[in-house]
């Protein structure tokens, strides 16, 4: 029971703090649940989880969404969360724990570095981001920061870019959550944790936009990428060493 406690705690943070750095909530929600679940189990629990925030976000921050960018991005990344989806069947368990904790390190590292680089708004780079932002969520289980370096060529306001990343994120998530679910991952005791989840996705949507008022969207990137690199180099040395 207080492990459960512990995971709804901490998943309410990832979604606080993913709504606000513009990152998502699996880039810290993923090495997280990693802690209590196995890795297949994580991956099914984090996208069915990412359905009810993503409809959520929509909700809340409906002000508008960019068409031009949702369609460009959100096609190829669909198209390729299937196939990343598809390979987590066929792969060993391990090598992915590993590559997905490599790339939470990398992709982490890699936005402290470059923090305010962006790309050229190009529609190749829309294509290529989606393409691997949505490779990388079916087969690791996040894709949210690559889809969030993308989208940040474009300057778009707040809202608009929380929602249209929410629309492309739903595509992304409803598509995997049918490969998982399919493949055995999402078993009959997690059923328990779908209340929770879905009353933690709509909380934490609505905390994070009131938190985005009143604060820089800066502190809290530099914070979820302190916390997932942490979190990953800890799950790295547990996977190493088993």
């Amino acid at each position: 029971m207080e492990s459960y406690f512990l995971f709804t705690l901490l998943a309410l943070v990832a979604e606080i703090i993913g709504t606000v750095s513009g990152f998502g909530s699996s880039i810290l929600f993923v090495p997280l649940a990693a802690l209590f679940y196995d890795f297949k189990s994580v991956l099914a629990i984090t996208a069915v989880f990412h359905v009810f925030s993503n409809l959520s976000k929509i909700f809340l921050f409906r002000d508008g969404i960019d068409k031009h960018i949702a369609l460009k991005l959100g096609i190829p990344a669909v198209a390729l969360v299937i196939v990343g989806g598809w390979l987590t069947a066929y792969l060993p368990v391990k090598p992915l724990q590993l590559l997905m904790s490599g790339a939470l390190i990398g992709l982490s590292l890699y936005l402290l570095r470059h923090f305010n680089r962006k790309l050229r708004q190009t529609n190749l780079n829309l294509y290529l981001g989606g393409a691997a932002s949505g490779f990388l969520a079916g087969l690791t289980g996040t894709g949210g920061a690559v889809r969030g370096i993308t989208m940040a060529a474009f300057n778009l306001p707040k809202n608009i870019f929380i929602a249209t990343s929410a629309l492309i994120d739903l595509g992304v998530d409803s598509s995997r959550a049918v490969i998982y679910i399919s493949n055995g991952y999402f078993q009959k005791q997690y059923l328990v944790l779908l209340p929770a989840l879905i009353i933690i996705s709509l909380v934490g949507s609505y905390l994070g936009k009131l938190i985005l008022r009143y604060t820089s969207e800066t502190v809290f990137r530099y914070l979820v990428l302190s916390l997932v690199i942490g979190v990953s180099i800890y799950q790295f040395f547990q996977i190493t060493l088993k």
